[in-house]
């Protein structure tokens, strides 16, 4: 049997995770192919403002009138987009550092956990609304904001990992043949210490989908992309007497990180090596 499919078939163990990966392809189905199905611009103002659900606005309109089914469209592009690219981010920080606190040791630990230590106790959203603040709202500085705040956590993972392989067997045997530090920690460490990585990884994504939209919930976003949290945002001032305006982007923001949270379970069982020997 080939890896992938051994992966798949770990994968498949857990129905959960299996539930969630197919809602969670179909919502990024609809992000890609959304405007084509549903080519209405939901920058435009085509109706009357707070209109309710009908047949021309399945999901009605909001405060300035522009249709709510094709801002959901559009701005689950932009939520997911800020999501992958922030935890990616993260995650090439985070394993550069720990990997480098992990094989190194020493002063070079030493002092790469201090800085992590440090940003690990400034609260994460605070720091994001400060960069931002500084740098101003734009999709580039959100997604740096995000990415700065949220690596820590995976640096301390691979720390741990590189710190539990350099002494191994192989890693010995790996130095007695002459082989570099580098091309050790590159080519031999790192394959058997990315497993729970990418498993915290995937679960970032959901965590940066949050952040972002409690950014933009407070208007810290880019104002010339709609997301589920600037949605959010712009419904709350008529929660009382429209309340599906902030509640369909909000359950589109629930649906998608339970989904995530689900295939990232998903992903320790298949990736998980005490969990394989089961």
């Amino acid at each position: 049997m080939s890896a992938l499919a051994e992966f798949w078939r770990r994968f498949s163990l857990n129905a959960a995770a299996v539930v969630g990966l197919v809602f969670l392809l179909l919502i990024v189905a609809a992000a890609i192919f959304g405007p084509a199905l549903y080519p209405v611009d939901p920058y435009d103002m085509i109706g009357r403002p707070s209109q309710p659900p009908s047949a021309r606005f399945p999901l009605g309109t909001d405060v300035s009138g522009r249709d709510i089914l094709a801002g959901l469209i559009g701005g689950a592009r932009v939520s997911l987009l800020i999501g992958l690219v922030a935890s990616l981010g993260a995650t090439v920080l985070g394993v550069a550092v720990g990997a480098l606190a992990g094989y190194r040791g020493g002063w070079i630990d030493a002092v790469l956990m201090r800085l992590t230590d440090f940003f690990l106790t400034i609260p994460s959203f605070v720091l994001a609304v400060v960069i931002i603040a500084i740098f101003g709202p734009s999709i580039v500085t959100v997604t740096a904001a995000i990415a700065v705040v949220s690596w820590p956590p995976v640096a301390r993972l691979a720390r741990a990992e590189f710190m539990s392989q350099r002494d191994r067997e192989y890693v010995q045997a790996c130095r007695a043949l002459g082989m570099s530090g580098l091309e050790i920690a590159t080519r031999q460490i790192m394959p058997n210490a990315l497993p729970p990585v990418i498993v915290v990884s995937s679960l970032l994504v959901a965590t940066a989908i949050l952040t972002e939209s409690g950014l933009s919930f407070l208007g810290l976003a880019d104002p010339d992309l709609i997301s589920w949290g600037y949605m959010i945002g712009v419904g709350r001032t008529v929660l009382r007497t429209a309340w599906w305006m902030p509640a369909i982007p909000g359950l589109a923001i629930l649906i998608t990180v339970l989904c995530i949270n689900l295939v990232g379970e998903g992903l320790n069982d298949a990736l998980n090596p005490r969990l394989r020997q089961r």
